[in-house]
């Protein structure tokens, strides 16, 4: 158990250089996107993915903020994984972060934490854009798996997964405002890239 405790004390400074960074990059662009002070009606997600997403995302980032202050917290969900995959854990995460900055930055003032356009939206299709429709759905995915093996705790892929098919049950609305916005265009793009993960050549 000292071990464990010792090993978690590390590790949560391996996760706070990476994740902490990461964040404070999602807010700083979702800060200078909501510059443009469109009013997003968020109601049209629907009541219950507006007040799910919002309180599986809380759980999700509250508990990594307490586990890294307290990093013996949930001892229920303990994982005997080897130092090794924590280290991959660290990895993915940094890989994952980079990912999501890089969506993001891809989408500049289009991003939006909802299914409504913005008024000045634009189609993007480059970047992360020219493999998947929602990479940063997928992105979502990916920091579920990493920070599952980075603080050996297995219910980080479960509130991650959770968050992801409530992404994606919401995406449906979010491609229909697109059709609505972007017409044959987004539909020739949503013909040759997948929706979650790169299409597979024919």
């Amino acid at each position: 158990m000292l071990k464990a405790e010792l090993s978690d004390s590390f590790f949560r400074w391996v996760l706070l250089a990476i994740f902490v960074p990461g964040i404070s990059s999602a807010m700083y662009h979702r800060l200078r996107a909501a510059r443009a002070g469109d009013k997003l009606d968020r109601r049209q997600e629907g009541l219950f993915i507006l007040i799910t997403l919002r309180v599986v995302g809380g759980i999700m980032f509250g508990s990594v903020f307490f586990w890294m202050a307290r990093p013996s917290s949930f001892p229920w969900a303990r994982l005997d994984l080897p130092d090794a995959a924590r280290w991959a854990g660290g990895l993915l995460l940094a890989l994952a972060m980079s990912w999501l900055w890089w969506v993001m930055h891809t989408l500049g003032p289009n991003l939006t934490d909802t299914v409504v356009t913005r008024a000045r939206h634009t189609l993007v299709t480059g970047g992360p854009y020219r493999w998947v429709r929602n990479p940063l759905y997928t992105g979502v995915l990916a920091v579920g798996v990493a920070l599952t093996l980075l603080t050996a705790r297995w219910f980080y892929v479960i509130v991650c997964t959770a968050m992801f098919l409530i992404l994606a049950v919401r995406t449906k609305k979010e491609e229909v405002n697109l059709i609505a916005r972007f017409g044959d265009d987004y539909r020739r793009y949503m013909a040759s890239t997948g929706r979650f993960f790169p299409r597979a050549s024919a």
